[in-house]
């Protein structure tokens, strides 16, 4: 798929809600793309998946949680354009979930209230998602 003349990416993502009313951010770890970044977890949407699968599947296996699709509810997205492709990202909130979340792919995890997230710099495409969460949390 192509918009205006670049690649379109979909990618999938969680904003998961601790009993605390924190979200989970993920650094992207070095050798990555945007490196250093704070972001959602979540990942590429293969094909085959819905949004959903790829939420529950990448939050297993990125930090080791597990939850259903009927426990994600859609709050929001993002539409972005990079360089070299065009970015489309559904957001979800997840608040049942299983386990304890820890790091598996070399990346820092961090508990963050929702009107701290500014102190963390996030990819352009993941922070117009900010004031969601402040009106939701």
């Amino acid at each position: 798929m192509e918009a205006a003349g670049k690649r379109l990416l979909l990618v999938a993502a969680c904003a998961l809600v601790d009993a605390d009313g924190r979200v989970l951010l993920a650094q992207r770890p070095e050798g990555k793309t945007l490196a250093g970044m704070w972001e959602f977890p979540g990942g590429k949407v293969e094909l085959g998946e819905t949004p959903e699968e790829t939420v529950v599947r990448e939050l297993r296996e990125e930090i080791g949680i597990e939850t259903k699709v009927a426990c994600l509810a859609p709050l929001t997205f993002a539409s972005h354009s990079y360089e070299t492709f065009h970015l489309l990202m559904p957001l979800f909130v997840c608040r049942r979930f299983w386990g304890t979340a820890h790091p598996r792919e070399g990346q820092m995890l961090k508990w963050v209230r929702p009107r701290q997230m500014r102190d963390y710099p996030m990819p352009p495409a993941d922070e117009p998602l900010i004031p969601f969460l402040i009106d939701l949390l």
